[in-house]
Formats: structure tokens, C-alpha cells, sequence
């Protein structure tokens, strides 16, 4: 669980550290809406030779980022059985009253890539972006929205806090299980509904940290006097670079052969 790559932060000094978080989060969503663009294993190709490139301009290794999938692997694995066994078509294997299709296994297969690619994917702009920026990025692009009443600052740091609390609310249930299979607990034999009984000891506690994490937090803004985002300075004011032009044009190209891949 403590593999788990969403919502961790690595500083670095690389070249996608240094990039707006503006930026940032602007080729996160444009990927996402890529990856659900792409409607055959040639579009693939464009999404893996921008990740590798990000990759590597990042410094971070793609082997960390790899392991990141493991806590999901249960997610990716349900999904490829369901597309495998649910959609019909030319039948290539019948297991009892399941039948295995040659439409089922692309199908299973294609979904099953579009959630690594989403993963490994977005899990970039959080190793990749400290708090502090992300919120500002975030708050920047919601600006616009200010005109109709959306409060853009909280909004923004509602969506960063939540993500940051991701890894240590895992860590938090690593210790918990720890400590209660250390006092004798099993939460790995018998059914499914004794299993998940036997979670109960570990989400009370839980629930029980996050609320106490969550208080402090709001004592510690409070006593440095946060008052949202009403004449806030920052340390750091935003500016984009030459270095953001050559990444979004580096996803102006990926787009643009995601899209012409769905003509081949």
C-alpha cells in the first residue's frame, strides 16, 4: 500500500520539475483525454514514447513508477476479467458457461492498458509538483470561475490536501494492520465476508487518525493565521518559459497522432 505513487512528491531540480505547474496539470488532463481518444493498439505507441520521454526528463525512474501499480493491480485485474468474459463475439476458449472471445481478449487487453497508461500517466504531476505549487496552478486555472462564485483558492486546496493525505492515510493503515496482526488478527483466511469483517478493526482506528490528522492541520493554518485566498502573497509567483512551450508542443504532437491513429 505504501507503494502506492498518487499523491507523493520527489523534489528534484529536472526539467519537468522546473516546468508551470499550470502546465503541468494542463498536459495531465490533455493525456487523459487522450488515452480515452485512442480506439486501437497503434495509438498506444504515442502515449508509451511520451511517458518514457517524461521519464527520463524527470529523473525519476520508471521502474518506481511501475511499482506504483501494485496496490491497484486488483482494479486492473477485475477489469480485464469482466471485458474478458462479458463481451460476446468469435468464441477461442470456453471455460464451463463462460466463453473467452477474440473480441473479450482485445477488449480486455485495451482497457486493462488504458488504466496503467492513466496511472503511471497522472502519478507524473504529483511526484513531480510540490503542494505549494500545485495549489497555485490549480487556483490560476480556476480563476475564470471566480465571475460565477466558485471559490477557486479552496477549491484548490481542498484537491491538493486531499491528494497529499492519500500516502499518509496509507501509511496509517499499514501501522494499524501491523499493530493489530502483531495483537493476533487475520485478514487473510477465510471467506469474503469474514475478511471483510475483520477490517472493522482497522477502519475504526483509521477514520479515528484521519480526524485527528485532519484537526491539527486546521489548528496549524489557523494559528499562521490562513485566511483563504483573499490578499495572499506568494513567495513564488508563476511564470511560464521557453521550457513550457517545448513540453505542450511535445503534447501538441502526441494529440496529434493519437487522433490520426484512429484513421489507420
Amino acid at each position: 500500500m505504501r507503494e502506492l505513487s498518487i499523491g507523493q512528491y520527489i523534489p528534484g531540480d529536472s526539467f519537468v520539475h522546473k516546468l508551470d505547474p499550470r502546465t503541468k496539470i494542463i498536459i495531465t488532463f490533455v493525456f487523459m483525454i487522450v488515452i480515452f481518444v485512442i480506439n486501437n493498439f497503434y495509438g498506444y505507441i504515442f502515449p508509451v514514447i511520451f511517458i518514457l520521454i517524461a521519464a527520463l526528463f524527470s529523473k525519476i525512474s520508471l521502474k518506481y513508477m511501475i511499482k506504483g501499480l501494485r496496490p491497484l493491480l486488483f482494479i486492473i485485474f477485475l477489469t480485464f476479467i469482466l471485458n474478458l468474459f462479458m463481451i460476446k463475439g468469435r468464441i477461442l476458449y470456453e471455460i464451463g458457461p463462460f466463453d473467452i472471445t477474440y473480441e473479450g481478449l482485445y477488449q480486455a487487453v485495451f482497457m486493462a492498458l488504458r488504466l496503467i497508461f492513466l496511472i503511471v500517466g497522472t502519478s507524473l504531476l504529483t511526484l513531480t509538483t510540490s503542494p505549494i505549487m500545485l495549489t497555485d496552478g490549480i487556483e490560476y486555472l480556476l480563476k475564470p470561475f471566480k465571475r460565477i462564485g466558485v471559490p477557486a483558492h479552496e477549491l484548490a486546496m481542498m484537491m491538493t490536501i486531499a491528494l497529499r493525505f492519500i500516502p499518509t492515510l496509507l501509511e496509517e493503515t499499514d501501522k494499524i494492520m501491523k499493530a493489530q496482526m502483531a495483537r493476533g488478527a487475520d485478514f487473510q483466511s477465510g471467506n469474503l465476508i469474514n475478511r471483510a469483517k475483520s477490517l472493522v478493526p482497522i477502519l475504526v482506528p483509521l477514520f479515528v487518525s484521519a480526524f485527528r490528522r485532519a484537526d491539527e492541520l486546521a489548528m496549524a493554518m489557523e494559528s499562521r493565521c490562513y485566511r483563504g485566498g483573499e490578499n495572499r502573497t506568494r513567495m513564488k509567483e508563476l511564470k511560464m518559459t521557453n521550457k513550457d512551450f517545448i513540453a505542450l508542443c511535445a503534447t501538441a504532437v502526441m494529440t496529434a497522432g493519437c487522433i490520426a491513429s484512429r484513421f489507420l
